[in-house]
């Protein structure tokens, strides 16, 4: 079966995370670079990668590589690339998204407008062909220029992989889900230990909780781009990679996982958010405010996503939120409680200094995700 080049970026700082995901999957790294994995893989890599993976942004077939520094070498260099390969005669193909970093080729819409026209060229020859209908299905191109070197992937996703199908609302500024799952995977919670988010909102951290409780494949809800392209990842592959899915599912995992929010229109936003994604039986949301936050348990686990944002010094209300976490954060003996903020001064009123904290960027916003011990 043909070996693909695959792509999977990633937010910044959770590719440690990813790594080990595609390595648990059962392919070999090729390497690891800011801000996304390579990995080698077959059809069914291309199908078990989109729907198991809860870290990825998105899983990319890597057309080719070369080095351009002019757009005449931009056009020479797209038109040798093998499209003929990937995309057929009726195919709609164009360049989604280009990046550019560090590199003498900056516009975004000059590289896209110059490897269409390369494309075309090089698709008329092979197909003998003088014009393109374009009536067939999509074909979207994702393209980054670093240093010079460009590199050319097909996107097999379309939507970004954070988008499982299940959260249909949402508060303000909402956590992606897939790194509410990978803030989970960088703490020392497994489905045996409670877990509770104080700050809940729409419900994504818990939710993605009991989806890994649960073994359910955070992809098995909804479609990908690639499920049309016979000609690369055949259906087959697809009903293989969903029917293990379904294989390995546990439905009524033994997991106490909980989220509150002071606002009671979140908490019933994030309980339709977690009957969509078939997990509310085994979650518990809770209209409280965070000073309340206590248990009973002498261990647990406590991950949560505080707000922050720009000129938020000003607000008194969001600096008693910290306040009143850290106060009840001194009551959880021998739990282990982690925060992600951007908000140094928030983290500062928690009235304890970090143990550790991991630079995470959440889009372009630069995040800590700072972890405490709470000894007994």
């Amino acid at each position: 079966m043909e070996s693909y080049d695959l792509i999977c970026p990633c937010h910044f700082g959770l590719e440690s995370v990813l790594k080990k995901e595609i390595v648990k999957l059962g392919y070999e790294i090729s390497r690891v670079e800011d801000g996304r994995v390579l990995f080698k893989g077959d059809r069914e890599a291309v199908a078990r990668a989109n729907i198991f993976l809860r870290t990825a942004e998105r899983v990319l077939i890597c057309v080719g590589e070369f080095t351009a520094k002019t757009f005449d070498e931009l056009f020479e260099g797209t038109k040798a690339l093998p499209w003929e390969e990937f995309i057929p005669k009726d195919g709609r193909f164009w360049v989604k998204k280009a990046a550019s970093v560090k590199s003498a080729l900056f516009s975004p819409s000059d590289i896209q407008r110059i490897m269409k026209k390369a494309m075309v060229e090089r698709l008329k020859l092979r197909y003998g062909i003088s014009h393109f209908e374009e009536s067939g299905n999509d074909y979207p191109l994702r393209v980054f220029l670093y240093k010079d070197r460009v590199t050319v992937a097909l996107d097999t996703t379309g939507e970004s992989l954070h988008k499982r199908g299940y959260r249909k609302k949402q508060g303000t500024a909402p956590i992606a889900e897939n790194l509410a799952a990978g803030l989970l995977m960088l703490t020392k919670w497994n489905k045996t230990i409670p877990l509770i988010d104080p700050f809940c909102g729409s419900g994504t951290i818990a939710i993605e909780a009991a989806l890994m409780a649960a073994n359910m494949a955070p992809g098995a809800m909804r479609d990908f781009t690639a499920m049309d392209w016979s000609g690369i990842v055949d259906k087959k592959s697809w009903y293989r990679a969903l029917d293990e899915a379904r294989s390995l599912s546990t439905p009524i995992p033994k997991s106490e996982i909980q989220g509150y929010d002071i606002d009671p229109a979140m908490v019933r936003i994030s309980r339709e958010n977690a009957e969509r994604a078939e997990v509310l039986d085994f979650l518990h949301f809770q209209e409280r405010d965070v000073k309340d936050l206590k248990s009973g348990h002498r261990e647990g686990i406590v991950v949560t996503n505080p707000p922050y944002g720009e000129r938020m010094e000003e607000n008194e209300e969001l600096h008693e939120a910290y306040r009143s976490l850290g106060s009840a954060m001194r009551g959880l003996k021998g739990w282990e409680i982690y925060v992600i903020s951007s908000y140094e001064k928030g983290i500062g009123l928690l009235g304890k200094k970090p143990d550790k904290n991991r630079k995470i960027y959440n889009g372009m916003l630069k995040t800590y995700f700072y972890s405490f011990s709470m000894s007994r």
